[in-house]
C-alpha cells in the first residue's frame, strides 16, 4: 500500500522551488513541486530583470569580487608594491585595477604570491566583462513593439452583423510589415462527466494579417452562430488573449506583443469614437489619445 504520509518538509523546501503565484488574465495560479534551476536559467533571469536590478547586481557582484580577493592580497604583507594608502583600502583599490586590467603602474604585485592571485583575478575580470558586454548588448538589442491596444473590446453592428472590435495602434508609426494578428478566447467548461477544463478556441477574424502596418487596425470577430460568443453574455469567466506579430522594418527583427482582456471588459452596444478627423484646412489628423474612447450605439430603432 503507497505511503500517503506527507512530504517532509525540509526536503521539500531543499529539492524544489519557492512556490510561484502566475497570472492567467485574472486567474492567479501557485505553482509548486518544481525543481530548483537557477543557475541552469541565469540568462533568463539577466534578461528579464528590470534595468535597476540589473546594474544593482552588476554593482554588486563588482564590488564582492574586489572585497574577496583585497582580502587574498592581505593576506600576505608587502605583497602589493607601493601600496597606497595602506591596509584594506589600498589592496581594494589595487584589485579594481587588476580586476578591469587598467594597471595605472603605481602599484603592482611584488611577490610570486601576489602574481598568481592577480592572475586568477585578471582572467576572472576579462570573463565578467565579457558576460556582462553580451547580456546589456542582448538587452538593448531585444526587440520591442511599441502597439497601443484599446483598453475595452466593444460588441458593435458592423456591415449588419453582430461585432466584436478591438483596436490598436503603432505607437512608434514606424513600418511593422506582415503583421498578424491571433485571437483566442479562454472559458473554462465542465464536461459531461464533471472535469472540468480551460478550453482555447480560436476567434476567426474578417481580416488577421495586415501588410504595412503604420498607425491603426482594427480587428474584427463576427459572433455569428459557429462563434464561441454567440449567446448570453456576462456571465462566464471567459477571457481574450490578443497576439499580434510582424517584422520592424527598420530592424528587420521579427517583434511580438500580446493583450488580455477580461470577460468584464467587452463593452456590448458601444463602438469606438473615431481617431481620425479633418481640421479646417483640410489637413487629416489621427488623434491617439481616442484610442481607448468608445460610446453608446444610437438607437436603430429611433
Amino acid at each position: 500500500m503507497p505511503d500517503a504520509s506527507p512530504p517532509d518538509p525540509q526536503r521539500a523546501r531543499s529539492a524544489f522551488a519557492k512556490p510561484r503565484t502566475v497570472r492567467i488574465g485574472s486567474s492567479e495560479v501557485i505553482t509548486h513541486g518544481l525543481p530548483r534551476a537557477y543557475w541552469q536559467d541565469v540568462y533568463h533571469h539577466a534578461m528579464t530583470l528590470s534595468w535597476f536590478r540589473f546594474m544593482a547586481i552588476c554593482a554588486a557582484t563588482f564590488l564582492l569580487l574586489n572585497t574577496v580577493f583585497a582580502g587574498f592580497y592581505l593576506l600576505q604583507p608587502g605583497s602589493i608594491a607601493n601600496q597606497a594608502p595602506d591596509g584594506f583600502l589600498g589592496a581594494f583599490f589595487f584589485s579594481v585595477e587588476t580586476l578591469a586590467t587598467v594597471g595605472y603602474g603605481d602599484m603592482h604585485p611584488a611577490t610570486l604570491y601576489a602574481h598568481m592571485v592577480a592572475t586568477v583575478e585578471i582572467f576572472l575580470g576579462m570573463a565578467n566583462v565579457a558576460l556582462i558586454t553580451g547580456v546589456m548588448f542582448a538587452r538593448f538589442s531585444r526587440p520591442r513593439a511599441r502597439i497601443l491596444f484599446a483598453e475595452h473590446p466593444v460588441v458593435t453592428t458592423m456591415d449588419g452583423r453582430r461585432t466584436l472590435m478591438i483596436r490598436l495602434a503603432n505607437a512608434r508609426q514606424n513600418m511593422i510589415v506582415d503583421a498578424s494578428a491571433k485571437l483566442r478566447l479562454l472559458r473554462s467548461e465542465t464536461t459531461p462527466e464533471g472535469v472540468t477544463f480551460r478550453r482555447i478556441y480560436d476567434l476567426k477574424l474578417r481580416r488577421d494579417e495586415q501588410p504595412l502596418f503604420i498607425l491603426g487596425w482594427s480587428l474584427m470577430h463576427d459572433i455569428d452562430a459557429q462563434s464561441p460568443l454567440f449567446g448570453p453574455h456576462g456571465a462566464d469567466d471567459s477571457t481574450l488573449v490578443l497576439s499580434i506579430n510582424g517584422i520592424d522594418e527598420t530592424t528587420g527583427q521579427s517583434l511580438l506583443s500580446r493583450f488580455t482582456y477580461e470577460h468584464t471588459k467587452i463593452r456590448w452596444g458601444h463602438r469606438y469614437v473615431d481617431l481620425l478627423y479633418d481640421d479646417a484646412a483640410g489637413r487629416s489628423h489621427m488623434d491617439y489619445a481616442r484610442i481607448h474612447h468608445t460610446e453608446a450605439e444610437p438607437d436603430q430603432t429611433a
